[in-house]
């Protein structure tokens, strides 16, 4: 049987035409987002499995500066579109630009970051190419015989993972939460290829950008980067147990944070929800309060390096994914921790060993 299947009333392919996992490659006010740069270490690992190449795609204005950055993350081949008119960002524009080059070069698989731009741009850029797209993935797996790309993420409620697998489209495309994969290390002396290509024809943005206002950057660093996360559940009993939380985060430098439970009762914002339906962090250490530790809030501190819990329950879940653990009323032991810290910083010394 050929493995030629019209798939379409646009047009027909041959999956074996395509070849390459790609990685859209968000610019922000002149450097390249983590989240990038985080799936440019996804993509060497599934080229490798697939025996393929690593591509990167790099558009915008003035961005040929940055074509070796993805090379020295893990790409092959960095394709370039640098263009005057591509300055100012918008999702059908550079959407347009990504599937004229993916029309060219075929690949296989196009990953995109879940920044706020990733998830507005990549749907674009599917219903261009006519293909599925998989949104907020959390794991990826890769059938080495069949060539299948196995896309996984959290369905709603989260209380399971979906394993999607495009079967008759190409490229398979998916926006990947960031933060779920590290960053791969920098490394100058890798080579690679960088194609510069030119778009002659570019479509009607159809808007036009009047006045850009950047909004007042908060004066505390969102949990995805933070180094320290004190995260509170529904065992705080009520959103003044935060208040403690808070008091605790501030004297180690870092920021508060929450379970579902917690963003569901409404005594915490969901920017700060951290969990499979939230966000995943990696700081260096990491307080779970009150919280039970159901694998879905599990999942979003895989990276985290150091995990302290405390709970009134002794058979709390979360006791099993922690590197330490106190069983009480976190009322009697968060004081107690706040004051050994303050004691620490009279006496000139760390509030936690720094090279933990």
């Amino acid at each position: 049987m050929s493995s030629r299947r019209l798939c379409s009333e646009w047009d027909e392919i041959n999956p074996d035409e395509y070849r390459g996992i790609w990685v859209y490659i968000q610019v922000d006010d002149g450097t390249i987002n983590e989240a990038s740069l985080q799936l440019l270490g996804e993509a060497r690992k599934i080229a490798d499995i697939l025996e393929t190449y690593a591509g990167a795609v790099l558009i915008g204005y003035r961005v040929k500066e940055l074509a070796m950055e993805p090379i020295y993350y893990g790409a092959d081949k960095v394709f370039v579109v640098d263009d005057p008119r591509l300055e100012k960002y918008t999702p059908n524009l550079y959407g347009d630009v990504v599937y004229k080059l993916a029309k060219k070069y075929k690949p296989e698989s196009i990953l995109v970051g879940g920044t706020m731009r990733g998830r507005e741009l990549a749907p674009f850029i599917a219903n261009n190419l006519r293909t599925g797209i998989t949104a907020d993935l959390t794991m990826i797996e890769v059938n080495k015989e069949t060539r299948d790309i196995i896309l996984i993420r959290p369905p709603f409620g989260a209380w399971m993972l979906a394993h999607i697998k495009t079967r008759d489209r190409k490229p398979v495309m998916g926006s990947v939460r960031p933060n779920v994969f590290p960053t791969p290390p920098r490394d100058e002396t890798r080579k690679g290829e960088v194609i510069e290509e030119k778009i002659d024809e570019l479509i009607d943005p159809k808007m036009e950008l009047i006045e850009y206002i950047p909004i007042k950057a908060k004066e505390e660093i969102p949990i995805e980067k933070a180094d320290v996360i004190v995260s509170g559940g529904k065992g705080l009993g009520s959103k003044d147990g935060f208040k403690l939380l808070k008091e605790l985060a501030d004297e180690l430098g870092g920021v508060i944070a929450g379970s579902r439970k917690a963003v569901d009762a409404g005594w915490i914002p969901h920017d700060k929800q951290v969990g499979q339906t939230g966000k995943t962090v990696k700081p260096r250490l990491y307080f779970a309060v009150g919280i039970s530790g159901a694998a879905q809030h599990v999942f979003g501190i895989r990276e985290a390096k150091r995990v302290i819990a405390i709970n009134i329950d002794p058979d709390a879940p979360i006791f099993e994914n922690a590197d330490y653990g106190i069983v009480g009323d976190y009322k009697e032991i968060i004081p107690a921790l706040i004051e050994e810290i303050r004691r620490r910083k009279k006496s000139g010394g760390q509030p936690f060993p720094t090279n933990q």
